[in-house]
C-alpha cells in the first residue's frame, strides 16, 4: 500500500520524506489556507520535495471552470494530479482530462457507484473519506471493501485511495482491505512507529549493556 501525507506543510512533508516511506502528497484547499500561502507556490514547491503524485484539488465547481483550472494546475510540474470533486461535473472534466494524458483525483466519494463512475471516466485515484462516514454513524470501511470488489471485478485500474483517516487502527483496516493507497496527517505517521513494548524493550537493552560495559 503507497502511503501519502495530507497536509501543505512544507515542514511535515520534509519530514516524512525523510521516513523513506512518502509515495505522495495530497492537499486541498482548506490546508493551503491554513499555511497562508500562494496556492499554485506552494504546490511547486511540494513538488520539488517529492516525486511522486501531488494531488492538487480545483477551487471551481463547473465544468468549464475546472477544466481551465485543471489544465492550468497540471502545468506546474509533471506529478501534479489534479483533484476533482465526484458531482456530474467533476465526473465530466475528469474524462476530458483523463483523454489528454492528465492524471485525476477523484475527492469527496461516500458511495461505491460514485467510484465506478469516476473509474469509468479514466481517473487515476478516488478518494472515499472513511472518517467521515463514521462521523455520521456509519462503517466507513465498509466503503473500502465495496470498491475494491467493484474494481476486481472488472479489472479496473484507478487506484483506491483512503482519505479521511484519523488514526492508525484506519490505516490498519485500509490495508488489510486492499487500498492501493491511504492518505494519512503527519501526526499518524508518527503514532504508527510508538509501541510501549518498543520503548521498553529498547530502555532495557541500553541499561543492560550499561550494567555490562558501563
Amino acid at each position: 500500500m503507497e502511503l501519502y501525507i495530507d497536509t501543505a506543510n512544507l515542514d511535515q512533508i520534509r519530514q516524512a520524506h525523510g521516513m523513506g516511506v512518502l509515495d505522495g502528497v495530497t492537499t486541498n484547499p482548506t490546508l493551503i489556507a491554513k499555511e497562508g500561502v500562494d496556492y499554485g507556490k506552494r504546490l511547486a514547491e511540494i513538488c520539488e520535495v517529492v516525486s511522486g503524485p501531488v494531488s492538487a484539488e480545483v477551487i471551481a465547481t463547473t465544468f468549464d471552470e475546472m477544466l481551465a483550472e485543471g489544465k492550468d494546475r497540471a502545468t506546474i510540474a509533471d506529478n501534479i494530479v489534479v483533484k476533482l470533486p465526484s458531482t456530474v461535473d467533476g465526473l465530466r472534466a475528469c474524462k476530458s482530462l483523463s483523454d489528454e494524458g492528465i492524471r485525476t483525483n477523484m475527492t469527496l466519494c461516500f458511495q461505491s457507484l460514485q467510484a465506478l463512475m469516476v473509474a469509468k471516466a479514466g481517473a487515476y485515484l478516488v478518494s472515499p473519506f472513511i472518517g467521515r462516514i463514521d462521523d455520521i454513524g456509519e462503517d466507513g470501511m465498509e466503503l473500502i471493501v465495496k470498491i475494491r470488489q467493484i474494481y476486481d471485478n472488472y479489472g479496473l485500474p484507478t487506484k483506491i485511495l483512503a482519505a479521511s483517516i484519523r488514526h492508525p487502527n484506519h490505516l490498519l483496516q485500509c490495508a488489510m482491505v486492499g487500498a492501493d493507497v491511504a492518505t494519512v496527517p503527519f501526526d499518524v505517521i508518527g503514532k504508527v512507529m510508538n509501541h510501549p513494548l518498543t520503548d521498553s524493550g529498547l530502555e532495557r537493552f541500553l541499561a543492560d549493556y550499561k550494567k555490562a560495559f558501563g
